[in-house]
């Protein structure tokens, strides 16, 4: 029946020239045909279109026939495949092109989520045909139909393994190359020629496959991540990274200046594109990624550039990484700025870069501690004083600056030592910064708990500086400091350590009166709407416990001076002099504290007064290094 139909639609058609066709004779031609195709009728289907006679239909209406063609292909089941395909390649190269870049986009567009990789892999091909029957009409066509291959590819699943690099979304990845390069080598011939160098404007060939590297480094290929040919010899993602800059060189970008983009002024370019929509800030940081972490295109990137001005253009890239949510990009930012380190040698950076915000901002966003160091390492001695200052002030957050602390502790170290005095890390330079270790952020009333990491290293360092730095010579000030750090520092300390002891001590009490008189918890937790199970009053004391000894580091605050210093608790102080020939008994290398005779048995007699939770963190406090 639908056989028939179509027969007479067609043969009504035979005698209308194409500028009667009307929308009913669409609509016919297109519902008899479709029929057809569903039925299985592809051997009269294919006569039908293949007749000399029917050529003018076919022309103006065949592209309609597309999508459950198309869906036929999809399945690969039928067997009668080669017949769907010999109508599906005569209706590619007898309909006009724009009506079937229409059909294969919409059937691309809206193909099943699962069927994503087959329908690229059909559709490629195909699309690259039409386009290039287009002529010199194809730009805007191009550009569109790069769009809607790219938003199909990012419904893909990315490749998380090596074995998975050779999975559906690198093979559509090394499809999509195939498909691209002739326009890029247009592009390329149309830019050496003679008329493409005299000409003016943009041509808008480029203008569109520049947008389609553009989008492709920052949406494709920031989220995945290459493998190392060491690791993956043949990497189909590798090898579509390198088209990619590859093409940019073809369309007339020359790769150093994308990446130096930030830094350099480029000369304004009339054309179809403006400046932020041309030069995307995160496929400028893709393109850095790539040339500096996977040294792809080296041979295309010049190396007369110093490390030092490499690192300054990079900053803005790795800044613009480090600032993400996703994963995948803070890893690259890690990345790049570990390369771009990597190049420099120690001491290297002056201070005058910590004028350029990206210099102190990314140290502190950077989550990798072997990175962090590394860049800490590359500052002179200037620069990292002034790092170290705008950290303590800026980070918020304790592990970091209890890291930046005990990096103060290295450079006074490296200061005191014979022949390497520097006026940062000594006298009034340093009395500044150390007052900033010294601190607390809310007094007594400070979160210990919050602030340990930081807490620790500032007594540790404090611990250093009186063992080491010798009250006769006080080459960093420090004793100058002792009574204004006693007031500041210590003695708030102490006030929080005993205010959260006596906290924990109330809830303990709290815990052993609900335990005698078997009362029940007033508060439950929830996970997932799942009640979890009451702690027991044996666990909840146990807790307790544990968190009245913690706080008992305070008795670490009086090692970090030996007895008689303007630290140590007021009835074990003696005079000055004595303390200071105590205070030299102590190695600065040694890893322990050590004290004479005198100042370990008045040690004794005050620790004897201190409970045993005291006494047990003491002997424990004693042996801990340096």
């Amino acid at each position: 029946m639908a056989l028939e139909k179509f027969s007479d639609v067609v043969q009504l058609c035979q005698a209308l020239p194409e500028s009667s066709y009307t929308a009913e004779h669409h609509d016919a031609f297109t519902a008899a045909g479709r029929a057809c195709i569903q039925e299985g009728h592809c051997t009269n289907v294919l006569s039908i279109l293949l007749d000399e006679k029917n050529q003018e239909i076919v022309r103006c209406m065949g592209w309609t026939l597309l999508p459950p063609l198309i869906q036929l292909l999809l399945k690969k089941e039928d067997k009668n495949l080669p017949q769907w395909l010999a109508i599906f390649t005569h209706l590619l190269e007898s309909c006009r092109p724009k009506e079937l870049l229409i059909g294969l986009l919409e059937q691309l567009e809206h193909s099943d989520p699962h069927t994503t990789a087959e329908s690229l892999h059909l559709l490629l091909k195909p699309l690259q045909k039409v386009l290039l029957r287009l002529g010199s009409r194809k730009a805007s066509s191009l550009g569109m139909t790069l769009s809607s291959v790219l938003d199909q590819l990012a419904k893909l699943p990315l490749p998380l393994t090596k074995e998975e690099d050779s999975d559906e979304f690198s093979l559509c990845c090394v499809e999509l190359i195939d498909f691209v390069r002739p326009f890029f080598q247009e592009a390329r011939q149309s830019l050496s020629s003679e008329t493409g160098r005299s000409c003016g404007l943009e041509d808008e060939l480029r203008a569109e496959l520049l947008k389609f590297c553009m989008k492709t480094l920052s949406h494709l290929l920031l989220e995945v991540q290459l493998r190392d040919p060491d690791e993956l010899t043949v990497s189909p993602l590798r090898t579509f990274a390198t088209e990619i800059l590859d093409g940019l060189t073809a369309v007339g970008e020359h790769l150093h200046s994308l990446v130096f983009q930030p830094v350099l002024k480029r000369k304004q370019v009339p054309g179809f594109l403006e400046e932020e929509v041309r030069y995307p800030k995160a496929s400028l940081a893709g393109v850095a990624h790539l040339v500096f972490v996977h040294h792809l295109a080296a041979d295309s990137f010049p190396s007369v550039f110093s490390p030092v001005f490499c690192l300054r253009c990079n900053m803005e890239h790795i800044f613009l990484l480090l600032s993400s949510a996703e994963d995948p990009k803070l890893q690259k930012g890690l990345e790049l700025y570990e390369k771009s380190l990597v190049r420099l040698e120690d001491s290297c950076l002056p201070a005058d870069l910590l004028q350029i915000k990206t210099f102190l901002t990314v140290p502190q966003r950077t989550k990798g501690l072997k990175v962090f160091q590394l860049s800490i390492d590359k500052f002179d001695t200037e620069a990292k004083y002034r790092l170290f200052q705008y950290m303590l002030s800026t980070s918020n957050h304790s592990g970091v600056e209890g890291y930046i602390i005990k990096n103060i502790r290295t450079q006074i170290h490296v200061a005191l030592q014979p022949g390497n005095g520097n006026v940062w890390f000594e006298g009034v330079h340093l009395l500044p910064l150390l007052r900033k270790v010294f601190s607390l952020p809310d007094g007594p009333e400070t979160d210990l708990l919050q602030y340990l990491d930081r807490l620790m290293e500032a007594l540790n360092l404090l611990r250093f500086l009186v063992i080491r730095d010798k009250v006769t010579e006080n080459q960093t000030g420090v004793w100058t400091e002792l009574y204004k750090i006693e007031d500041s520092f210590m003695k708030p300390l102490r006030v929080g350590l005993n205010m959260s002891r006596a906290h924990y001590e109330q809830e303990l009490r709290s815990c052993s009166e609900r335990r005698r008189n078997k009362e029940e918890p007033v508060l439950s937790v929830s996970v997932s709407s799942e009640k979890l199970p009451q702690m027991t009053p044996d666990s909840q004391i146990q807790v307790g416990l544990t968190h009245t000894s913690t706080p008992v580091r305070s008795c670490g605050l009086i090692l970090c001076c030996p007895p008689g210093s303007a630290l140590g608790p007021p009835h074990l102080r003696h005079d000055g002099e004595r303390a200071g020939s105590d205070r030299r008994t102590h190695r600065a290398e040694g890893g322990s504290v050590s004290g004479s005779s005198s100042s370990s048995s008045s040690c004794a007699v005050y620790f004897s007064n201190v409970n045993k939770g005291f006494h047990r963190f003491y002997n424990k406090y004693l042996n801990l290094n340096l």
